[in-house]
């Protein structure tokens, strides 16, 4: 697989995990299907940014998705400790506690890995088509090129 399509493949990966999450009449295998997705996610993450390092794309696309590969690592982590319950006995305010701040956490932290992974995917790919090299004059939208054979 290219690597434009493995990092745009990564997003739909990240994607699908969120709709897992949303399912309405959870059934105790979808924790096992979510618990594993998400370490697919970190080797995904994993093998994108070892193929970038690879590359000559510049340095702000590699760092973004060596920050990505560590949030998948963290959202893991986190969400171990909510699995298990940690802090859910541990009130802080209003309510709350701090399992419901770690599962906050979580979620946040997914959001920022959907966004990550895809501001790495538009921008290798724009880097490898040398895109942003052809400026538009304002309020013009050019049509796409056509694809090369």
């Amino acid at each position: 697989m290219r690597l434009w399509a493995a990092l745009y493949a990564a997003i739909w990966v990240v994607f699908l995990e969120f709709l897992l999450a949303m399912i309405p009449q959870w059934q105790p295998f979808l924790s096992y299907l979510h618990d594993g997705l998400g370490f697919v996610i970190v080797v995904i993450a994993y093998l994108n940014f070892a193929a970038l390092r690879q590359t000559t794309v510049p340095g702000r696309v590699k760092r973004i998705a060596w920050a990505t590969l560590y949030l998948a690592v963290l959202t893991v982590f986190l969400g171990v400790l909510v699995v298990f319950h940690v802090g859910s006995g541990w009130p802080i305010a209003f309510g709350l506690t701090v399992w419901n701040l770690l599962l906050f956490v979580h979620v946040v932290n997914a959001f920022a890995i959907l966004t990550q992974m895809a501001a790495v995917a538009i921008a290798y790919d724009m880097w490898e088509e040398k895109e942003f090299l052809q400026e538009t004059r304002p309020g013009e939208i050019p049509p796409a090129p056509a694809p090369a054979r």
